[in-house]
């Protein structure tokens, strides 16, 4: 039998440091906090290990590397989402076929995400500054300036049911017809090192990042839309954090804005990632939203139903389900916009008995009740919708 080489010594011994993170994280209040840390860590180590081992600077390809297996950043849920990595001084050229999500944009990114920052963007627009034929295909030439590491391509979907995805490539011009160099000892030694650093500093990344934006502001407020901190800068969003008792909720209104592709809400947890948002309604479009007739929308944050049917409690068309978190960031979006916001455009927030929001919304999709029936067949719908989407 032949000896072991050793190279996964780094990644094991960063396994179990990841894992007294998770385990010790300051938030932990409830033992499914604790388990939901585990499924946490699985997708850390998934990325960690896609990261090493997937990315070719000489051979670029987009990579999906945050998906609902492997949640991370406050991933938007109605996203596909592409990285590719980059060196400085190289030319690139990425092509594709545009699908018809609400958006698609690309970003340069310079530097990395780490504990006591954020990345720097370099660039970032949308599909409308391409030039795309009749058929949908398109292509653009980049040249990595000074400071860019990765290019972040986003297809964000706003009606899940009939929007599709398009096709994405990223080559080389300088090496393209190439042959991949041959794995060595000391090429697959580096990649299990890279691992394992991405790894413990993912976690330890997400753990500080919400502390720089979301967990800054006021508990149970939102701010007036701006361009996304830390995120895609050519997006506008709202940001805050919910703190609520099992018998609270929060109404959130906002107008429903027709000078955008693309606005959404989402809550997500401690972990600072999405939650399950393929058998719960944890996220809404505008075009899964019901707006009132006044033009706005009014979303109720809450762990109970927040409506009534038969003088039982029951779901609604606008309820975002808290899943057991008590507590979590919200994050509204608009992009592809066709103009300025302002703090008009933004959200207010009210927190109320959910007892008292049937009443309080009367009249609302925010306070009508859903029979069980009719709710079954809006999760159904997303289950399809994310099952046809994504691509891990």
């Amino acid at each position: 039998m032949s000896e072991s080489l050793g190279l996964t010594k780094p990644l094991q011994d960063a396994i179990a440091e990841a894992e007294e993170l998770i385990a010790n994280a300051p938030f932990i209040k409830t033992e499914a906090d604790r388990l939901e840390g585990y499924d946490y860590l699985s997708g850390r180590i998934r990325m960690a290990l896609q990261t090493a081992f997937d990315y070719d600077l000489e051979q670029p390809l987009f990579i999906n590397p945050t998906h609902q297996f492997s949640r991370q950043g406050l991933d938007n849920p109605d996203a596909v989402y592409f990285h590719a990595y980059l060196r400085e001084g190289v030319e690139y050229v990425v092509r594709g076929r545009r699908g018809t999500s609400a958006d698609l944009s690309f970003q340069v990114m310079g530097g990395t995400y780490n504990a006591s920052s954020a990345a720097t963007s370099l660039m970032a627009f949308d599909d409308r500054e391409l030039e795309i034929a009749d058929d949908g295909t398109f292509s653009f030439t980049y040249v990595a300036e000074p400071g860019a590491k990765t290019l972040i391509v986003r297809e964000v979907f706003n009606d899940w049911d009939t929007e599709a995805r398009g096709t994405l490539t990223i080559e080389r011009t300088d090496t393209l017809g190439q042959a991949r160099r041959p794995l060595t000892e000391d090429v697959l030694r580096k990649k299990y090192d890279v691992a394992a650093r991405s790894l413990v500093g993912s976690i330890q990344t997400w753990f500080a990042f919400p502390h720089f934006f979301q967990f800054k502001e006021p508990v149970n407020t939102l701010t007036a839309p701006a361009s996304t901190p830390g995120g895609l800068s050519s997006q506008f969003s709202s940001i805050g954090h919910y703190e609520l008792a099992e018998d609270e909720a929060m109404i959130v209104t906002v107008p429903r804005c027709d000078d955008c592709a693309y606005q959404a809400i989402q809550i997500g947890s401690d972990w600072y990632a999405s939650t399950d948002y393929e058998t719960h309604q944890t996220s809404l479009t505008k075009a899964q939203a019901v707006a009132d007739d006044d033009g706005s929308f009014r979303f109720v944050i809450s762990e109970r139903p927040p409506g009534v049917v038969d003088g039982a409690p029951a779901p609604t068309a606008n309820w975002l389900e808290t899943t057991g978190h008590p507590t979590g960031p919200i994050m509204l979006r608009w992009q592809q916009l066709s103009r300025e916001l302002t703090a008009a455009d933004g959200p207010s927030v009210e927190i109320v008995p959910v007892a008292s929001v049937g009443s309080r919304l009367e009249g609302s999709a925010g306070g009508t009740g859903l029979s069980a029936e009719a709710y079954a067949e809006r999760i159904a719908a997303r289950q399809r919708a994310v099952a046809r989407r994504m691509i891990s």
